[in-house]
């Protein structure tokens, strides 16, 4: 069974390889804020986990608005990640100078970083029947970082592209003193969540898995 990862995120593709599966990396085109402003103008404020769900719902389903997949069968997966932080959700930085300020903002707190799981099963290159879930995992980042440690962390280009700025599986560990949850969840995805979701959509997990 083919799996589509609708993100460009190495992390995620990294994760999913860790578990075994090979998938068709087809990240999407989306305006996220853009996304999120029109939902919440509509709707009213969405919850942390609202927020991460609709966003991978969004870049799952826009893949076959893209590119409608003709006579794939299969799996598609949209992911995304956010940092809740004094309750505002943050994502990636971007900039230095971004990144700086939510280091200067996180040091020393607790924060919850929350990731949003979306799930299409494609058959003939049509959406069959689908499912998410979001995931949460709860982190607590060192009170003694200095600024020259900030810095020299930013300097590496790290924390540009990932949610939060900051990462548990390359340089930004050191800064993190305790993680309660799921690891894989922070990195970029949960994978529990992902074998649950396949399972729903009646896709046994090794099926998937080499």
């Amino acid at each position: 069974m083919q799996l589509i990862l609708a993100s460009a995120s190495p992390a995620r593709l990294a994760l999913l390889r860790q578990a075994g599966i090979e998938p068709i990396v087809t990240p999407t085109d989306l305006d996220e804020d853009f996304l999120i402003a029109s939902h919440e103008a509509e709707h009213g404020p969405l919850s942390p986990a609202d927020y991460v769900l609709l966003l991978a719902r969004a870049k799952a389903e826009a893949l076959l608005d893209q590119d409608p997949l003709t006579g794939f069968d299969g799996l598609v997966l949209g992911g995304d990640s956010s940092l809740e932080l004094g309750g505002a959700m943050l994502g990636k930085p971007h900039t230095p100078e971004r990144a700086r300020e939510r280091w200067l903002a996180q040091r020393g707190r607790s924060a919850t970083l929350h990731s949003g799981h979306w799930m299409l099963r494609v058959h003939g290159g049509r959406i069959q029947d689908s499912a998410g879930t979001t995931t949460a995992t709860h982190l607590d980042f060192s009170p003694d970082i200095d600024d020259a440690e900030i810095d020299a962390y930013i300097a590496t280009g790290e924390p540009l592209e990932v949610a939060g700025a900051f990462t548990i599986d390359g340089r930004g560990a050191a800064f993190i003193d305790r993680i309660q949850g799921d690891p894989s969840t922070v990195v970029g995805m949960s994978i529990p969540a992902v074998r649950r979701l396949a399972r729903e959509l009646g896709v046994p997990w090794p099926a998937l898995t080499r």
